[in-house]
């Protein structure tokens, strides 16, 4: 199982314990909290604006909660890390190990995740060329959205 917008926020977050307890390991309530802001957000999310929504309701709630949190869920494979924004995004297909292609928006930040088996397998051919093995990476293209796109092109006729 993948999290996915058809899907309710209680079973991504279902999916991912699952996919944590497969790993043998456990989605505490703390990264719980995280990922279900995460998958939440219509973009990505700074730690410290996480940390700003988790003191709302635990007000003693500490910088190094977020980022233990954040560290999980990116090694867990169920986050991104958006190297240009700083900033994390849940990933839409924690299931199969992949690089994602993050397509940000420059307008309203939103972010959506391709994954592309071809292109990967591509970059990790054209790098070995090169003696080089890819351990890890997310590329980021950056742009408008539809909905920005199609805004812009109605103010400007």
């Amino acid at each position: 199982m993948t999290t996915s917008p058809t899907l309710s926020l209680e079973e991504n977050l279902t999916a991912a314990a699952q996919w944590c307890a497969k790993r043998g390991e456990k989605l505490t309530d703390q990264r719980r909290e995280v990922l279900s802001l995460l998958l939440s957000a219509p973009g990505s999310m700074k730690a410290y604006d996480l940390l700003a929504a988790i003191q709302k309701q635990k007000p003693t709630a500490a910088p190094p909660t977020v980022y233990r949190a954040l560290d999980f869920l990116v090694a867990a494979g169920l986050a991104h890390k958006l190297e240009s924004k700083n900033a994390f995004v849940a990933c839409c297909d924690f299931e199969h190990p992949h690089h994602g292609v993050m397509l940000i928006c420059n307008q309203c930040h939103t972010v959506k995740e391709l994954s592309d088996e071809v292109l990967e397998a591509r970059l990790a051919e054209d790098a070995a060329t090169y003696g080089f093995s890819v351990a890890a990476q997310d590329i980021e293209v950056k742009g408008l959205c539809a909905s920005c796109r199609n805004s812009e092109n109605e103010s400007n006729p």
